[in-house]
């Protein structure tokens, strides 16, 4: 009996030893023959899984659709608003109206940039469609108001703007408020808190002159201290270290007489500082040219009144046809920030710029 049980002993410490050596138990769940594979065999070999190849980068130009016919040497149209209120006039535009307004540029394939992407040139407009720039003057208490509950007036045009952007997200909201003298957006003793707000709400804030100047008989002083005063009220408010205004719409469209004076517009120093406009707005009454074609000026932008009362045949409507008909004169982006797309012909108008240069013949139709 002790012996029967001294053998079993033995036969089970036999079997762990041998399990325990093994470097691969496989396990049959199906209960057929199990087959081991011999591991120190040269041809067994563990196969790594193969690494996920990294695709080669492509040439930008291969994600222009040129069926979307871009063209980046079009004209673009730089809004020029002023007030919001309840009654429609020259100057004012009412609530359902200036809706009306984002409304069309949305469905006509305008997207609004910033004024400062403009005039730099730094077109981030997605493929097909066409940028365009919103500005108002005077920064009126009508763009920005804030009602008793600290909440946005909807009939405001910052409230308009905010309202329309939720339900069109794709429509991004860029837009500059020039603000001439104290009381930005109608506020004194909230000056600094609406200016703050409005630049956190991604606006922008431009320089108005301090008392909304008439620059036609002004002397060197006189503009430099109109601009300087004003550059050094509002960036005293902004929160942002970074944040410089840098952008002049000129009250009244009006440039001094005497043309030696004109640098001041674009730099000078008050008090001693210094200040530099990389935009000056005008009055009228045109789409501006690309910031890629040699005729832009960014020192003397053209402006288009977007309004429908005594515009002559210069209002937003009337372009907004005019490149209905001549889409061959419309700013369409590439999508590619580091390329200018435009049909052959354009090419004696290109800046010299170190972006790639992309001529194409337009698809037959």
């Amino acid at each position: 009996m002790k012996n029967r049980m001294y053998n079993m002993l033995l036969g089970m410490v036999a079997v762990l030893l041998l399990v325990g050596c093994q470097k691969y138990m496989p396990i049959d769940l199906a209960g057929g023959e199990v087959v081991k594979p011999d591991i120190d065999s040269d041809e067994f070999v563990v196969e790594k899984p193969e690494a996920e190849s990294v695709p080669l980068p492509l040439d930008p130009k291969e994600a222009i659709d040129l069926n979307l016919k871009p063209n980046e040497m079009g004209k673009i149209m730089v809004l020029m608003y002023h007030n919001i209120g309840e009654e429609e006039a020259d100057w004012v535009r009412t609530p359902e109206n200036f809706q009306k307004d984002l409304e069309t540029l949305y469905l006509g394939g305008y997207r609004p940039i910033s004024l400062t992407d403009f005039a730099t040139g730094n077109i981030t407009t997605e493929q097909g469609y066409t940028p365009v720039v919103i500005t108002f003057d005077d920064a009126n208490e009508n763009n920005f108001r804030i009602l008793e509950d600290g909440t946005v007036d909807p009939q405001c045009a910052i409230g308009v703007l905010l309202d329309f952007h939720k339900t069109h997200p794709d429509f991004p909201m860029e837009v500059t408020f020039f603000a001439d003298g104290p009381s930005a957006f109608g506020a004194s003793r909230d000056e600094e808190e609406k200016i703050n707000r409005v630049i956190e709400l991604g606006f922008d804030i431009g320089n108005h002159t301090w008392g909304h100047a008439n620059f036609k008989q002004a002397s060197a002083e006189d503009i430099q201290r109109e601009i300087g005063k004003q550059v050094l009220h509002l960036e005293s408010m902004i929160h942002l270290d970074h944040y410089r205004v840098n952008t002049i719409a000129l009250p009244y469209g009006s440039r001094p007489a005497d043309d030696s004076l004109m640098e001041y517009l674009h730099k000078g120093t008050y008090e001693g500082m210094a200040y530099e406009n990389l935009a000056i707005l005008n009055v009228g009454s045109h789409p501006s040219s690309s910031p890629f074609d040699m005729r832009f000026d960014a020192l003397s932008i053209p402006r288009v009144r977007a309004s429908e009362m005594n515009v002559g045949s210069v209002g937003m409507y009337n372009f907004l046809d005019y490149f209905e008909n001549h889409p061959e004169e419309r700013f369409i982006s590439d999508g590619q920030p580091q390329i200018i797309t435009a049909p052959y012909g354009w090419e004696e108008f290109v800046i010299e710029t170190d972006k790639e240069l992309y001529l194409y013949s337009f698809p037959e139709e």
